[in-house]
C-alpha cells in the first residue's frame, strides 16, 4: 500500500479514529487503527468492541492495499507535523512496518496484518431515518449531564432514545437520569421513525457521536435495532452497541402537580448560585432557596468554612418556601436553558422539582431536594 493524502484531511480521520481506541487494553490489535486504501480515497477504521467507527478521506493512491498500525502513535506524528504537508504512508507487509514520509520527516512504525482486525458484524436495522444535525446535537447535548457514572445501575449509564407521545403527537425523545435528577428532551419525530425500537445510547457513543453534530445544515442518517445504532455522515460512520437492559418508567418521576411557580433569569440564576456555593462543603454542595414574593434568597451555612447569601428579584407569587438543593445539579439545568427566562414548578421541600425554558415544553428537567 502507498497513498499521499494531505496533513488536515488525516489529522480529521485519525483523531476521530484514536478517540475511540481504549488506552489499556489487553487485546494489541485493538490499539491500531485499520487503513484500507483503494478506489478514490482511504477509510481509518477504529474498534473498541463496542463502538466502531470509521472514517474516509480523498487520497492519492499509488498501491491499494490494507495494514494497522498504532491510532495514538499516528494521531501523534499527524499532530506535530506543519499545516498543509502532504503525508505519504507506505506499508510493507513482509516487514510489519508502515512508513510516514512529510518533507524532511520520516518515520518508521510498526504494524500488525488486516487479517486479525476485528470487524463488527453487520446487523439487520428495523428503522432507517434521517434527522438534522442540529435536531440530534440539541437531544443529546441537553440530556447527557444526567447520565449515571454508577456502574451498578448499567442500564442508567447512557442516553434512552426512543418514540414518545409528546403534547401535540409522536416525537424523537432522549432520557437520561441517574436518579437525582433527569433530563427529557422531545424533538419533532423524523419520517421513518415511528417503528424505531427504543435504544439506551451508551455514554462514550454519546461523547463520540457529538464530532458528527457540528454542521447544522448536515442530515444525519440514523439506523437503529435491537442491539445496535448507527449514525452516518457522508464521510463517518459511527456504529455502536446499545446497553442491554430496561430502562425505568421515567414518567413515573415527571411530577405533573406542581403548582408554585418561580420565573427567574437563567443566567443570573446560575451565576448567583455558582457565587454563594463558593463557601460550601465540597461533599454535600448544599444550596438552600428561600422564596418569598418576588424575592429569592440563595444561601450557604457551611459551618467549616462559612456563609453566603445573595438575594434575586424574580417573578413568584405563591406562599412562602424553604428548599434545599446539590449546587452542582442546579448548576448544569440552569446551564441547559437557551432562552433568557427559567421557570421552576415547586410543590414542597421534599417533593421534585420541575424545571423548564420558559413556556417550551420539549426540554423538562427534574431535580430531587437535598435537606439543608
Amino acid at each position: 500500500m502507498k497513498i499521499s493524502i494531505e496533513r488536515g484531511a488525516l489529522l480529521k480521520a485519525v483523531a476521530q479514529a484514536q478517540s475511540v481506541v481504549e488506552r489499556r487494553n489487553t487485546i494489541p490489535i485493538l490499539a491500531n487503527v485499520l487503513i484500507e486504501a483503494e478506489g478514490e480515497g482511504v477509510q481509518f477504521r477504529a474498534t473498541d468492541l463496542d463502538i466502531e467507527v470509521v472514517d474516509k478521506a480523498p487520497a492519492m493512491i499509488e498501491r491499494p492495499g490494507a495494514t494497522t498500525v498504532s491510532a495514538t502513535t499516528l494521531h501523534e506524528i499527524v499532530r506535530k507535523l506543519p499545516d498543509g504537508a502532504l503525508v505519504t504512508l507506505t506499508a510493507d507487509a513482509a516487514a510489519g512496518r508502515l512508513t510516514v514520509d512529510a518533507g524532511r520527516s520520516n518515520f518508521s512504525l510498526a504494524t500488525l496484518p488486516r487479517e486479525d482486525f476485528p470487524v463488527m458484524a453487520s446487523s439487520e436495522y428495523q428503522s432507517n431515518f434521517t434527522a438534522n444535525a442540529a435536531v440530534l446535537r440539541r437531544l443529546f447535548d441537553k440530556s447527557k449531564f444526567a447520565i449515571s457514572t454508577e456502574e451498578t445501575r448499567y442500564y442508567l449509564n447512557g442516553v434512552y432514545m426512543h418514540v414518545a407521545d409528546g403534547d401535540g403527537g409522536k416525537v424523537l425523545r432522549c432520557v437520561a437520569t441517574d436518579g437525582h435528577r433527569l433530563a427529557r428532551i422531545d424533538a419533532d419525530l423524523p419520517a421513518g421513525a415511528t417503528d424505531m425500537p427504543g435504544v439506551i445510547v451508551p455514554r462514550k457513543t454519546v461523547g463520540e457521536l457529538r464530532k458528527l453534530l457540528d454542521d447544522d445544515e448536515m442530515d444525519i442518517a440514523v439506523s437503529v435495532s435491537e442491539t445496535k445504532v448507527r449514525f452516518a455522515t457522508p464521510d463517518i460512520t459511527l456504529t455502536s452497541k446499545v446497553i442491554d437492559g430496561t430502562f425505568p418508567d421515567y414518567t413515573r418521576v415527571i411530577p405533573q402537580a406542581n403548582t408554585r411557580r418561580l420565573e427567574v433569569d437563567a443566567s443570573e440564576f446560575a451565576k448567583a448560585v455558582d457565587r454563594v456555593a463558593t463557601v460550601s462543603s465540597e461533599r454535600s454542595r448544599a444550596v438552600k432557596l428561600q422564596l418569598e414574593e418576588d424575592k429569592l434568597v440563595l444561601s450557604v451555612n457551611a459551618p467549616d468554612s462559612g456563609a453566603a447569601e445573595e438575594e434575586l428579584a424574580v417573578a413568584y407569587g405563591d406562599e412562602r418556601l424553604e428548599i434545599g438543593f446539590n449546587a452542582k445539579y442546579l448548576l448544569e439545568i440552569a446551564s441547559q436553558v437557551d432562552r433568557e427566562n427559567a421557570v421552576f414548578l415547586f410543590n414542597s421541600s421534599g417533593d421534585p422539582t420541575l424545571m423548564r425554558e420558559g413556556n417550551d415544553q420539549s426540554a423538562v428537567y427534574v431535580v430531587m431536594p437535598m435537606r439543608v
